[in-house]
């Protein structure tokens, strides 16, 4: 948990945000142009009768194409506040992956498949049938023929349970493991000498306790929405695309966001009753984007290029301990984060955005520990999500956060960040890191005929 590091631009220099401003809307412009180079996207063919054939039912039709209506102009650096219409579309088409600096929506369903199949070509079919799936669904139309209407003799190509629903600001953000890579030693798909330097390893932490079913992914899909079942139906979706090709190796549910990309709106809380994310990153703010967050052109060398327009992702699953905190004073818990619990003002200050004074803080605090000032001006961009997944089988809830953050370079962000406050940061008492995984996240998808990760395989 970094509470104040990766949090609201609105404490830049004057500077900075003329310079956000400036290239903010530059990027606008750029992306919102080569939208409109979409608007000749293919209609959906008619699936054709369903052949027999490996492990199952080819689907290879079921997102047989994008339509107009799911092209729909845009780019993620458009300003975040843009996306908050109540059950708008986000555009799916643009520089950047849609769900970084977007507006952060209020539910999410992420997932980490694990590649089954060792044929190239069959992965490259999966993640065009992917893109063509994921442009309709974030426009709100139903995968290839739908749910109802085709073929009485064959599975209907979309699961249904969306039907009536509006796209409700969903977006779904693509990223690939370092196992997609190599394997236990093996080029698994002609990939290794195309790995960015930057998609590590990340270290064993002290205090982590990692389970490996939740941890680790050859693929991941983030999908955020305001309605549950749209993110949850754009998963399901994906996965049954994707059967016999890959097989969901472990998924969260999340809820109630712990951070936001647009700073003008109320500051979220987290599971422990604190505002979160004060100091995020604004989904407008396009100097600081550039600087933090998307990988720039000669960041990976050589054959890593196609990098360049992408992100890291770090997804860290953080089980709170509940009950402990539950019992622990008001002072106390003020103290560990470095803010009061009402207003979310640092120690000292009257207002939640009043620019922390450090060293008034405790040395164990959160905020002080986690602070831009204290890590070199590192600043990473959070999405992270609240989480209850029942009990524990003890009487206590497994509930915590489900830590998302982009950045640049995580051997420059992420990693000398959480090392830190591995090492000293009082709230360790009562979390624990349970869950974690690294995914490149390429460039957005250009137009109609692009898909993810196609410069990867190019």
């Amino acid at each position: 948990m970094t509470n104040d590091n990766s949090t609201g631009a609105q404490d830049e220099r004057a500077a900075e945000d003329t310079a956000a401003t400036d290239t903010a809307a530059t990027d606008t412009a750029v992306t919102d142009a080569a939208a409109e180079q979409t608007a000749n996207g293919r209609a959906p063919s008619r699936r054709s009768l369903l052949g027999w054939g490996g492990a199952g039912l080819a689907l290879g039709a079921v997102a047989a194409g994008g339509t107009a209506a799911a092209l729909r102009a845009g780019a993620d650096v458009q300003p975040a506040a843009a996306d908050a219409t109540a059950g708008a579309a986000v555009a799916f088409h643009g520089k950047h992956q849609a769900g970084i600096a977007s507006a952060v929506q209020d539910r999410l369903h992420f997932a980490a498949f694990d590649v089954t199949t060792d044929d190239r070509d069959e992965l490259i079919a999966l993640l065009k049938d992917w893109t063509k799936a994921a442009a309709r669904m974030t426009a709100g139309d139903a995968v290839g023929d739908g749910a109802v209407g085709g073929l009485a003799e064959a599975p209907p190509d979309d699961t249904g349970e969306a039907l009536g629903l509006p796209p409700s600001r969903l977006t779904l953000t693509f990223g690939i493991g370092p196992t997609l890579f190599e394997k236990d030693g093996k080029d698994r798909f002609g990939l290794k000498g195309r790995r960015p330097a930057a998609l590590t390893e990340l270290p064993q932490f002290p205090g982590d306790n990692l389970d490996k079913t939740r941890s680790g992914g050859d693929l991941c899909i983030q999908a955020c929405a305001d309605d549950p079942q749209v993110a949850v139906h754009a998963i399901r979706n994906l996965a049954r695309i994707g059967f016999g090709k890959i097989a969901i190796r472990w998924s969260q549910l999340g809820f109630g966001k712990t951070s936001s990309t647009t700073p003008e709106a109320q500051t979220p809380r987290n599971m422990m009753g604190f505002k979160d994310g004060t100091r995020n990153i604004a989904g407008t703010d396009g100097a600081a984007l550039t600087k933090h967050v998307w990988v720039g052109e000669g960041d990976e060398k050589g054959a890593a290029g196609w990098m360049a327009g992408g992100s890291y992702l770090v997804a860290r699953r953080i089980r709170m301990h509940i009950e402990t905190w539950d019992r622990t004073s008001l002072q106390e818990q003020e103290d560990i984060f470095g803010r009061n619990k009402g207003e979310g003002a640092a120690v000292g200050k009257k207002n939640e955005r009043d620019e922390p004074h450090l060293k008034s803080m405790l040395p164990t605090a959160h905020v002080r520990l986690a602070h831009p000032d204290s890590n070199h001006g590192v600043r990473i961009l959070r999405r992270g999500y609240s989480f209850t997944d029942g009990t524990d089988g003890l009487g206590r809830l497994d509930a915590g956060l489900f830590f998302l953050a982009y950045q640049r370079d995580v051997r420059e962000g992420f990693i000398p960040l959480q090392r830190r406050l591995a090492a000293n940061d009082a709230l360790n008492e009562y979390i624990q890191h349970v869950g974690s995984a690294l995914f490149a996240v390429p460039p957005g998808v250009r137009d109609g005929d692009d898909w993810w990760g196609r410069e990867l395989f190019a």
